[in-house]
This record gives structure tokens, sequence and C-alpha cells, in this order.
């Protein structure tokens, strides 16, 4: 596939890094000098100079033969710009990095579409949208939801006192029949590993699962992983990610109080959220926040722009009582650290993006896509075709990629967990886990 991406900032660096280790014939386009010399020594990708709003820098870049074009600058205006002039000279898909809300809601998407714009994706949103599925599943570090719902992927930690440390897959997978789960992966450190029989959960893995949703409170109970009712929620920073998250949860009626230590932001804030407690403090002043009612939290959310700050207050919270702490955090070698420290779950908006973006470049019928945050593996939701060389055989007959496992098959009439000797019928949905390095063996198998 050819892809042309334009901004080299966080999600542009990363999605072009990621899409040439894939082989795939990656441009990007970079207006900053000073980036350029990087750029061509830490990427296998075709770099232009130039801004993503000249016709000239886009003609360089062939974007008229372009399976994809991302525009991802810091700049709305130049992404919207680079998107309709990319459009118009043919480029296949078009999607635009957008921080304005505006432009990203659900209701200007017509407009965009008439343009030629395949999608926005504001990144502020997505973070929301995946800060808001954790909620809903309380003590999971990693959530994702498939087929309306109907499917969940699930990431738990694994404590001293779960009944399944200790426990082998094989023996975990003697009861698999009765609760209708597939463990799908381990995480332990920095690294990710699909488990086999003899492999044992340990003290600090993080284990990722898949399920029917209805059949979740047996599973979570077999785990140990005790629901926890959530009414009382505390929210770091009053950005657009902490003023969104809180206007949604208002809405559900749980009880919020937001944070910010910017006047001004928290006067507006109090202004504009109904039904929302606004703070004018600081995360680190423990003793206004326990005045507040911090001990008696569910869930405390920080937000900030600063994620050391996030990081810090988030261990606060934890070592005050809060039961449950979600940190916004970008660097990978936070994100590796954060579950020893003792925070239960990060989201980047860095993967966050590039995993709404990965839809597009992901070759077959891809309904969905979610990176995972530690490791970047993918849980990948996708139709397979009526003419799939693989329909009607038993799954154990078929050779699915090593490094990948399938977690769910979703027909019309129903959720399926397979077992080796199930099959595929024509338009399932294939619900797939896959390492990093079995991503094009999987496009390759379910194409």
């Amino acid at each position: 596939m050819k892809v042309v991406v334009v901004g080299a900032g966080e999600v542009g660096f990363h999605l072009a890094d990621r899409l040439s280790k894939e082989r795939h014939e990656v441009t990007i386009i970079e207006n900053d000098p000073q980036k350029h010399s990087m750029l061509r020594s830490k990427l296998n990708a075709l770099v232009v100079e130039g801004s993503g709003a000249s016709a000239q820098a886009l003609e360089e870049a062939d974007v008229a033969h372009a399976d994809l074009f991302i525009a991802v600058t810091r700049h709305d205006e130049v992404n919207l710009v680079a998107c309709l002039l990319a459009a118009e000279l043919g480029a296949k898909e078009v999607v635009a990095g957008s921080k304005s809300l505006d432009f990203s809601r659900a209701e200007w998407a017509p407009n965009a579409s008439r343009l030629g714009i395949s999608r926005i994706i504001n990144p502020q949103m997505v973070v929301a949208d995946e800060i808001m599925s954790m909620i809903g599943y309380a003590g999971a570090a990693e959530v994702a939801e498939f087929a309306h719902g109907r499917v969940v992927f699930l990431g738990f930690p694994i404590n001293a006192q779960s009944p399944i440390n200790g426990v082998s897959m094989r023996t975990l997978g003697n009861i698999r029949g009765i609760y209708r789960l597939i463990v799908t992966a381990i995480s332990r450190g920095d690294e990710t590993i699909i488990p086999r029989g003899d492999d044992m959960v340990e003290v600090g893995d993080i284990l990722y699962f898949v399920c029917k949703r209805e059949d979740l409170p047996a599973i979570t109970d077999l785990f140990g992983f005790e629901p926890q009712k959530t009414r009382r929620i505390f929210i770091l920073g009053g950005g657009r990610v902490g003023s969104e998250i809180a206007r949604r949860l208002a809405h559900r009626h749980y009880r919020i109080t937001i944070i910010d230590h910017n006047l001004e932001r928290c006067e507006k804030l109090a202004g504009s959220l109904r039904n929302v407690q606004v703070l004018h403090t600081d995360g680190t002043d423990v003793s206004t926040l326990r005045n507040e009612g911090l001990e008696d939290a569910d869930v405390f959310i920080a937000v900030t722009q600063d994620e050391q700050s996030n990081m810090l207050c988030s261990l606060l919270a934890k070592r005050y009582g809060v039961p449950r702490v979600i940190a916004l955090v970008d660097r990978p070698e936070y994100l590796q650290l954060a579950p020893s420290l003792g925070i239960d779950a990060c989201v980047s908006p860095r993967t966050a993006t590039v995993s709404a973006m990965l839809k597009y470049v992901r070759r077959g019928e891809v309904v969905d896509i979610e990176v995972l945050e530690q490791s970047e593996a993918e849980v990948i939701e996708l139709e397979l075709p009526k003419e799939s060389p693989i329909l009607g055989k038993p799954l154990k007959a078929l050779g699915v990629p090593k490094s990948s496992i399938v977690g769910a098959v979703v027909r019309k009439d129903g959720v399926l967990i397979p077992s080796g000797d199930d099959h595929f019928e024509p338009e399932d949905h294939v619900i797939v886990f896959t390492l990093p390095d079995g991503v094009a063996q999987v496009e390759k198998f379910f194409a």
C-alpha cells in the first residue's frame, strides 16, 4: 500500500515508522527543515520537504497514486487544505486529524464526505472514548468492544490474591468450555506473548482475553476481578479531554469533581458543565482534595498535558485510597513503568489516534481495530469475503498464523467463542488478536 503522511509530530512519525516497518510504501511530508535529517536516518520512507498544503509538495509525494493520505500536522487548517488537495489529485482514502470539535463531530461527517475526506479524527475525542470505555469495566487495564458491544476484549492485571495466579494455560483451558473465553495474550514487563499450554500466570502480568459481554460477570468472578460500583469520579485536568469526559459522565448521573489549576478555565468549566463540581487547585494539593471527598472517590482520572504530573497525581490518589486510577501517558517508557507503580490503566493519545487511523491501512474488510497501549499488538474485527478459501474448514486445520489467535466469531444468529473444531461461514465477522510482527500474515490469511 502506498501511504502519504503529512506532519512528523508524535502521531505522524509513529504512524510512518509503524507502516514502513510493515513494508508499506511510505512518504512523509514535513515542513520543519530541522526534522528532515532525523526522518531520513530513522525511517525507511521517502521524505518530502514542504507544506502539506503545497500542491508542489503533494505532487512530489505522488499523492495522485496514494492508497491512503493522512494529514496530522498541528494545524487543522493545513490538514484540511492538504486533504482537499489530495482528494482532488486522486488519493483513494483521505484522513485528517483535527483538534477542533467543530470538524470532528458526527454531524459534520457528511460535509467531509462531500469534500472527498473519508474521516476526520480528533485525538482528544478518541482518548475520551477510550477512557469512557474503561470506566464501564471496573478493574480493566485495557478495554475494547467489538460487534456493537456484543464481544469484549479486556486486559486485567494479576495480583498476588488472584485465584489464577500460578495457574497454567492448560488448566484455564480445561474450564474454557464452561465460561466461554479465549485467553489471547499475556503482557509481562516489556514483553507480550501468546501463551501456550505450559505458560503460567504470574503476579504483575496483564492477562488479555476475549469473551461475550453477557458472560463477563461469571468470568470476572472466576478470575477474582471483583466488580466495583462506580459513582464518584475525580478528573484532573479541565482541558478538552477532561471537560468532555466530565460532560459525558455527568449526563450519566455520576458524581463528578473536575480539578484544574487555571482560574479562567475553571470559571469557564463552571459555566458550561451542569451537575459538575469544579475545583480551582493543583492535583498535588492533597489537603484540599481530601476535604472535597477524594477518599470517597471510586475513580481518579488524570488527563492534563503533563504526563509526569498525571502519573504523580494518580499515585497520590491511589495512596489516599482511590480504588482505581487512570492516567493519560504517551511516552513508551512511562507506559511500561506505570503498572508496576500501581497505576491501574493508561491511555496514550498517540496510540489511540494511530489505532483509529489503522482501519484505513489494513487490507481486507476491516470493520474495527484496536491497538494495545503497551505492546502495540492489534485486535482486529474483519468480515470474511464470501469467496474466502478458509470457509467451511475446521480452524485447527487452517494453519492460523502463529503470532495471532482467533478470539471470537460473530454471526447474524449470535457470537461464537470458537474451538479448533469450529469453522468459518460466509460473512462471518472474526475478532483476531495479533502481535505486531504478525499483522501482514493476518492480512494475507483473512483477505
